[in-house]
């Protein structure tokens, strides 16, 4: 068995094996380092909340970690912060992703779903990805951020070069990093000069005020709320990344995993009120991240029959979690009817994903106005395209044939 080959290019197979055999397994991570990866659900679960787990890079052991090397302005976010750090950042930012403003959102979501699907025409053939998945959640969160539209075209390949790196190609990593640091450099110049109601200008209000008086100092700020420049400028491109790529596979996963379950597709025609319970169990099923965050053990930490020693690195597999049999029944079976509640596709405990409201919101909505719009949808290749990547998993092309039978029903 090609383990590091398997779990690229098949992985739930290759999780499967490892959850019956191995379910805490020594293998080589992402850019070749030593990592113990972690395939139950109760030990993922566990791990995930288990606060000895740090995601701080300086609790690695010396010379085990290399990851991807991104500059202090572009690193010092979310996904590198335990507390109190973590908590201080994430404050600034929750009100922006609370349930009651996503479905504020709804509507103008709803008004670029359209939109996107007017310019495909009655029938044809596109890829569902480029003309409708990418740019729905791109348009979504720049425009809560405040970016114009002329600042969007290059996101979607920077954030590919980042997310799937070619090892072959080690300068279009870097060259993708140097135009994302020097683009967000320049827009928070730029809203410096120019603010608006958006929520990249608050956070410049809260990096620049010290939120240290009054408590005014943007959406969630309060008495000693800070922002270093490199935090601020990092918090952006975590928000535009992790908003806008994680959303893209969540569309892309969706359609296709009902394109090849075609009865389910024909279950949400008939009755679209279970669209809320179809996005669950298809993020269950298929979500777009295959691991969480690596985390660094502060001290020596057991996980199943295993004791990860401090300072090496845990990989905590979301995606073999979510089709544990002990947790799931029939997990290799998409069912709109099952209890999916505790699934682990984004995320649990502290770091949680933050915009998970808005996610869920922005996929019910695309997959509502597209079997609105189109009355037939067939796939027009017999495989896609697919991320190959030990991190995630998501579509690079879905080919769709389609044809307009109905006018949508908003």
């Amino acid at each position: 068995m090609d383990l590091q080959g398997d779990l690229i290019h098949h992985p739930h197979d290759a999780y499967r094996h490892l959850r019956d055999s191995a379910p805490v397994q020594r293998i080589a991570g992402a850019t070749g380092e030593p990592a113990w990866l972690v395939t139950r659900y109760e030990d993922v679960r566990s791990a995930l909340a288990d606060p000895r787990l740090s995601l701080d890079k300086s609790n690695a052991a010396q010379g085990s970690y290399r990851g991807l090397s991104l500059p202090p302005a572009l690193d010092a976010n979310l996904l590198n912060m335990d507390p109190p750090d973590h908590a201080r950042i994430r404050r600034l930012v929750s009100r922006a992703f609370t349930p009651r403003r996503v479905e504020a959102m709804r509507p103008g979501i709803r008004r670029t779903a359209d939109g996107l699907l007017d310019a495909l025409g009655t029938e044809g053939r596109t890829d569902l990805i480029a003309s409708y998945a990418a740019p729905l959640p791109i348009t979504v969160i720049c425009d809560l951020l405040g970016i114009p539209d002329d600042h969007r075209k290059d996101f979607r390949a920077w954030t590919n070069e980042l997310i799937a790196p070619d090892p072959s190609r080690p300068q279009a990593v870097k060259q993708a990093i140097g135009a994302m640091l020097a683009f967000f450099t320049g827009l928070i110049a730029h809203k410096r000069r120019h603010p608006a109601d958006d929520l990249l200008s608050d956070l410049i209000a809260v990096r620049d005020s010290g939120a240290d008086g009054d408590g005014d100092g943007g959406p969630g700020a309060r008495d000693g709320d800070r922002l270093s420049e490199d935090e601020l400028t990092s918090l952006a491109f975590l928000i535009l990344g992790a908003g806008y790529e994680n959303t893209v596979q969540l569309i892309g996963n969706a359609v296709h995993a009902l394109l090849t379950h075609p009865e389910h597709l024909a279950r949400l025609r008939l009755d679209p009120s279970k669209l809320p319970e179809a996005v669950e169990e298809l993020t269950r099923y298929e979500g777009p991240a295959l691991l969480a965050i690596r985390r660094f053990p502060t001290e020596d930490v057991a996980i199943g029959d295993v004791t990860v020693p401090a300072g090496e690195t845990v990989l905590l597999s979301l995606a073999a979690a979510n089709r544990d049999p002990a947790r799931f029944a029939d997990p290799d079976r998409i069912d709109f009817d099952r209890d999916t509640s505790g699934h682990l596709a984004l995320g649990h405990g502290i770091h949680y994903c933050l915009g998970a409201p808005l996610a869920r919101a922005e996929v019910e909505i695309a997959l509502a106005a597209l079997l609105d719009r189109f009355g037939s949808l067939t796939p027009a290749e017999t495989e896609p395209q697919w991320r190959q990547s030990l991190r995630a998993r998501g579509l690079l092309t879905l080919l769709v044939d389609y044809k307009t039978t109905a006018r949508p029903l908003a």
